[in-house]
Formats: C-alpha cells, sequence, structure tokens
C-alpha cells in the first residue's frame, strides 16, 4: 500500500490543465503544483512502490530513498521559484513544456529500472530543447537543434546500454553498475553527456543562454542535475569520474573570463561546478558523496539565482552582453544586492550556502591523498570568484555607467530572486537542514577555523588578482566575439565530410557512370548475364547505392552546421538502424 502518488504525476497532470485555465487561475496552477507535489514527496514510504509489469519486466515509477529525495525535494523548490519568477510570460507552450520538464527530471530521478529511466530520459531531453526554441530566433533554432542532436546520441547510447546490460543480467533494476562491460560503458557515456564533461559539454553553453529568460532558468537546474543523480545511482567511487570531475572544474575558468555574453559566463560557470559534483562522485567516500549531493542541491539554488537576476537585467533592458551594461546598482539596487547573494554563495564564501558543500568535496579529496586534484579544486575555487562572483556583479551593476536607468523587474521576480536568497543564507548559516537531507551520516562541521580562515584568504587573493588585472588594464577586455570551443572540432569534421561526399565520391560515381556508358559495359554484363543468370540491375543498384548511403549521411550531418529541423527524420532513420543492428548481432 502507498502513500501519496508517483511524483513524476502531479506535474504531467499539472500541464495537462494549463490550457484550459486563465489569469489568476492558471498562475495559481503553476504555483500549487510544485507545492503540491512537494507535500507528495513527504508522504512517500521508502523502498519501492507504483510498480507494474509491462511485456515481463517490472517498472517501477518510485524508488524513495534519501538520495532520490534529496534531489526530488530540491526540484520541487527550484520548480516553485521558477514559476514564480516566469508568471510573466504569459506563454501556454511554455508553462506546458517546463511542467513536463521539471516531471520527466523527478521521474527520472524516483524511477526504479531502466525502462521507466530510459522514458523519462527521452522526454527530458524533447522537453529542454522546445524550451530553448521557445527563444524563437535564428540562434534558439540552431542551438534547439545542436542540444537535440547530442542528447538524441546520448539517448541511443543509454537504450543500447540498456539492452546489452539486460540480456547479461537479465535484470531491469536501476541500481549500482560501475564499469564492468560494454553496457555499462554506453550507459556511462550517456549519463557524462548529460553532466556536460568536457569536451562533451559545448551543447550547454551553446543552448541554454539561447532560450527564453524563464526558460533558462529551468534549463539551470535539472539536466546536468539529473545527470549528476544518475552518477551518484551508478557510479559511485569510479576513479575516472574524479579526474574527469577535476578537469571539468578548471576547464571553463578560461572561457567564462574571456566571455562577454553573461548567461554564456554562467553556463560556463555551470560546467565548473558540476565539475566538483563528478569529483565527489568519483572519491566515492560517504563525506565526497555528501559533499557532492548537497553541492547539486546549493547549485540549483545559487545558479538559478544569477540566471535569474542577470535574466532580470535582460527583462529591463533589453541587453545581456557585459559591454552594454554597467551604473545598474543605481536604479535596481535590490536585484544588485540579490547577484551578490548568488556571487557569495558560488564562491563558497562563509555564511552562504556554497561553503557548506564545496567544502566537503574538497576536505574529501585532501582525505584520499589525491594532491593534484585537492590544488586543481582549490585552483577552480579561486577561479569561479573570479569570472561568477566577481565578474557578473562588477560589469552588469557596476564597472563603468553605461548610461541606462532602468526599473526594478516586476514584483514576481524581485520575490523569487529573494526565496532562493533566503535559502542561499539559509543553508549557510544553518547547515544542518541540509545535511539532515543527505543520504549517508554527516560527521563533518564546516565552521573551524581551519576551514574559514583557509577559505577567506582563497578568496582574499583571488580578489586581489582581479583588483590588479582591472587596475592595471590586464584583464580580458570585454567585447562581442566567438569563441571556439570543443564542438568546434566534430562540426569541422562533419563539414569535411559533407564536402567528400559532395564533391569527391559525386564526381566519382558520376566518372564511373559515363565510363559505364561509353565502353559498352552494359552489353557485357548482358552476356555475362545469359552465362551467370546474373541480374544486370544489381550493378546499377550498387553503384547507386553507396552514392545515395554518403548523401544521406551528408545530408544529416549537414544537420550540426545548419541545423535545419526537417533532417531531425534522418537522424532517427539512422539512429534506429545502428540500434537494430546492434540488436540483432548481441
Amino acid at each position: 500500500m502507498s502513500s501519496g502518488v508517483p511524483p513524476v504525476l502531479i506535474f504531467l497532470l499539472g500541464a495537462l490543465l494549463v490550457p484550459y485555465l486563465t489569469g489568476r487561475a492558471k498562475a495559481g496552477l503553476l504555483l500549487v503544483v510544485p507545492v503540491v507535489a512537494f507535500v507528495n514527496l513527504l508522504l512517500l514510504p521508502e523502498g519501492t512502490s507504483w510498480t507494474y509489469t509491462f511485456l515481463g519486466h517490472q517498472l517501477i515509477f518510485a524508488q524513495v530513498d534519501k538520495l532520490s529525495l534529496c534531489f526530488g525535494y530540491i526540484f520541487c523548490l527550484a520548480a516553485f521559484a521558477g514559476m514564480l519568477y516566469g508568471l510573466q510570460e504569459r506563454d501556454d507552450r511554455q508553462y506546458i513544456t517546463m511542467l513536463v520538464y521539471v516531471g520527466s527530471s523527478i521521474g527520472a530521478v524516483f524511477a526504479g529500472d531502466y525502462l521507466t529511466l530510459f522514458l523519462f530520459w527521452e522526454l527530458m531531453t524533447f522537453a529542454a530543447a522546445v524550451l530553448i526554441w521557445a527563444g524563437n530566433t535564428e540562434a534558439a533554432g540552431k542551438a534547439g537543434m545542436h542540444y537535440l542532436l547530442v542528447h538524441v546520441f546520448g539517448g541511443f547510447c543509454l537504450l543500447a546500454g540498456i539492452v546489452i546490460q539486460t540480456s547479461q543480467t537479465g535484470s531491469t533494476t536501476f541500481g549500482y553498475l560501475g564499469l564492468d562491460g560494454i553496457g555499462s560503458v554506453l550507459i556511462f557515456l550517456a549519463f557524462i553527456i548529460n553532466a556536460a564533461v568536457p569536451p562533451l559539454h559545448a551543447w550547454l553553453t551553446d543552448s541554454y543562454p539561447e532560450s527564453t529568460i524563464t526558460g533558462t532558468v529551468f534549463l539551470t537546474a535539472y539536466t546536468t542535475k539529473t545527470a549528476v543523480y544518475v552518477l551518484a545511482r551508478a557510479f559511485p567511487g569510479e576513479d575516472i569520474l574524479i579526474y574527469l570531475g577535476a578537469f571539468m572544474t578548471v576547464y571553463p575558468i578560461f572561457y567564462a573570463v574571456i566571455e562577454n555574453d553573461a548567461r554564456r559566463v554562467l553556463a560556463y560557470s555551470m560546467v565548473n561546478q558540476v565539475g566538483f559534483m563528478v569529483t565527489g562522485i568519483g572519491i566515492g567516500t560517504a563525506l565526497a558523496l555528501n559533499g557532492a549531493i548537497s553541492h547539486a542541491f546549493n547549485d540549483i539554488l545559487f545558479k538559478s539565482l544569477l540566471m535569474m537576476t542577470v535574466g532580470a537585467v535582460m527583462y529591463v533592458t533589453g541587453k545581456r552582453y557585459c559591454t552594454d551594461l554597467g551604473g545598474l546598482y543605481k536604479t535596481m539596487p535590490i536585484t544588485t544586492v540579490l547577484c551578490i547573494v548568488g556571487a557569495a554563495s558560488i564562491s563558497a564564501f562563509p555564511l552562504f550556502s556554497g561553503f557548506v558543500s564545496k567544502s566537503m568535496v574538497i576536505a574529501a579529496a585532501a582525505e584520499g591523498g589525491y594532491s593534484v586534484v585537492w590544488f586543481m579544486l582549490l585552483f577552480a575555487s579561486a577561479g569561479v570568484f573570479h569570472h561568477a562572483g566577481i565578474k557578473i556583479p562588477y560589469f552588469v551593476f557596476f564597472a563603468h555607467d553605461a548610461g541606462i536607468r532602468a526599473k526594478e523587474p516586476p514584483l514576481n521576480m524581485l520575490l523569487a530572486m529573494g526565496f532562493l536568497a533566503f535559502l542561499c543564507v539559509l543553508i549557510g548559516t544553518a547547515p544542518g537542514l541540509l545535511y539532515s537531507l543527505l543520504p549517508f551520516p554527516v560527521d563533518y562541521h564546516p565552521y573551524t577555523a581551519a576551514h574559514v580562515v583557509g577559505q577567506l584568504q582563497l578568496l582574499f587573493f583571488s580578489g586581489l588578482a582581479f583588483i590588479y588585472l582591472i587596475v592595471n588594464g590586464h584583464y580580458p577586455p570585454e567585447k562581442v566575439g566567438l569563441n571556439l570551443d570543443t564542438d568546434w572540432l566534430y562540426r569541422k569534421a562533419a563539414t569535411l565530410y559533407v564536402w567528400l561526399s559532395d564533391k569527391p565520391v559525386v564526381a566519382t560515381e558520376n566518372a564511373l557512370a559515363r565510363a559505364y556508358r561509353s565502353v559498352g559495359i552494359r552489353q557485357n554484363i548482358r552476356f555475362a548475364q545469359l552465362c551467370l543468370t546474373f541480374d544486370i540491375h544489381v550493378i546499377d543498384r550498387a553503384v547507386n547505392g553507396v552514392a545515395n548511403i554518403f548523401a544521406s549521411l551528408s545530408k544529416t550531418l549537414r544537420v550540426l552546421q545548419t541545423g535545419q529541423l526537417q533532417h531531425y527524420a534522418m537522424v532517427i532513420v539512422l539512429g534506429a538502424f545502428v540500434l537494430l543492428s546492434g540488436y540483432l548481432f548481441f
């Protein structure tokens, strides 16, 4: 007997009701749905519930333990804040997509089997792509297609891994896997794609900033954190995650420092913060896992807050580039203070939420003897203070006066930002509230003299370095430009393949066709047909078939360059072909 209902159901039902309501009733529904979902989580008993049998496999819609509940709680809190923030959107399509996106993320978190996980994993992918397309610009269209292509590839990896893993073990139960065989490796690859592990991260920095103001806030909270959850569930203690995560923390810093788009700066910092979580999962001790999960919880709060403050500036000014902003503290003091709270939290200042979770991961690296990793995490902590803790508040609200005298954003946006800022301070000053939700008993005290003094020294010298660079004119200039990332490699590879398919291959096929007709090959084949009962059309089909295969693949890969939606069907066809071939082979 189960109490409550499947967590995903509340959000999906809410999405179905949106078109039938207007005005305050619709606003009330959007705010009530995450509240009801949160209360429902409090009623769910630990264990598995809401199980069904489908084609001989058991589907588990509620695998409830402290790990899934921790992510469920923060997902509901983020949904409430996001819906409150986005009440001014007045776009039913966005509201429906947001509810489906949140619901599918929660569905994936509570999934107790591979089939249910895959169902919500893919639903989450398509909902996120629609949110990106809601930006309704050419850039949003291409970014949404980039997102979709990468995640459809990840989905195929996940499904292929599930098929192999299930055939080998005979079980569809989702739990600890470890890297043991091709099936688990494919599942692992799918997970780290969603976690935006470099060099598979460019989809995030390209797509999230192109969504709507509210859409970007929602995107910030769910896809990567769902990936953190499944990694913590299936691959804790895998050494490769330690080094992937450490690299994640350092790599984006250099891009964020030179980036001019404020939302792209925060997108790069998102990769940086997820790196701390991935490192903690890789270390795999109770302290490290608690640190990773608590930091995922806190990151949703302060990253959403920072995205909201930048979005509020965009809402009232219509500008998103640091070069166009500055001096806004004069007319937007409340938003400025809220942004500083978010900046202090992501920078792990004592008394703010980031300090009580990030320090756990760093301490776990030190206790585990990972000296190089520990140093990389410290360097990354100083770096994030540079690009998110100082750069965003400084260039957006202070720095040069751009002459913009914008008013504060609407009240609902201020309330949403204030709610998240309150939680950042509350958790920072009373970390026991968060620690009580974590899956392992917490024997860690963040507010020791060594932790506080060490972190303040790090932030102090990082701040001095920023001031020195600014005063002496050495800080990278803020200017509009295009920064090439790792996706440049596969985009160029796709360009080369398209050229090969369109030029040499087609030219060779045409030359063969001309020779075929001019030297009388057809007559010779007819003679062979009489001798060997050979069908003349086989040669035609073979020659033309090769050219058609190259042409089809060429069209598919052009999507990486053009972002044309009509070519997506070809991706599905090719993916299904690969998947079915693999299934038959294994």
